[in-house]
């Protein structure tokens, strides 16, 4: 059976205050490697407006260094996955990302956020410790999900204090 291997590599830096956590990548994002590649995906618009700059005219590069400096990084919650197509339904035989591994090596963690439900229902599972990062579900920024940009920025908004330098009380 194919696999559709999560290629992407997690996005961190030594200030992440804020890890996002997505499910898998989609197809037009695993052959572009890059996260969000998508043009419909409403992720760069949303965290544009969470960081006050305008990440998406922005080369990739730039895009993930503007998002390091911002103390957030991002990675996906399925290392590897069967998957025809790139909605989240359709993911079967999914091998769970080393979560812990890359959580424990970030110092300044405060937060985790999941885009999405699938992303919070695999992350939530592996995750949830009474010492961990505070964590976060979000509707997810993919067009499949329809809810309005202006509410899944509304809801998106809960994670400014984070990225504001300090944690929410």
């Amino acid at each position: 059976m194919a696999r559709i291997s999560n290629c992407l590599s997690p996005v961190v830096g030594p200030n992440t205050r804020l890890l996002i956590l997505g499910s898998l990548p989609g197809e037009v994002s695993l052959k572009a490697r890059q996260y969000y590649a998508h043009p419909r995906n409403a992720f760069w618009p949303l965290v544009s407006g969470l960081i006050r700059r305008d990440l998406v005219p922005l080369p990739y590069p730039e895009r993930l260094e503007a998002l390091k400096e911002s103390g957030v990084g991002l990675w996906d919650v399925v290392a590897s996955a069967w998957r025809p197509g790139s909605l989240d339904g359709a993911i079967r035989d999914a091998e769970a990302a080393d979560l812990h591994r890359l959580i424990d090596g970030l110092p300044r963690l405060q937060a985790v956020a999941f885009n999405g439900g699938t992303a919070a229902r695999i992350g939530r599972r592996s995750l949830e410790r009474p010492a961990g990062p505070v964590l976060i579900d979000l509707p997810s920024s993919s067009p499949a999900y329809t809810l309005s940009f202006a509410e899944k920025a509304r809801r998106w908004a809960v994670l400014r204090p984070w990225l504001e330098g300090g944690a929410a009380s």
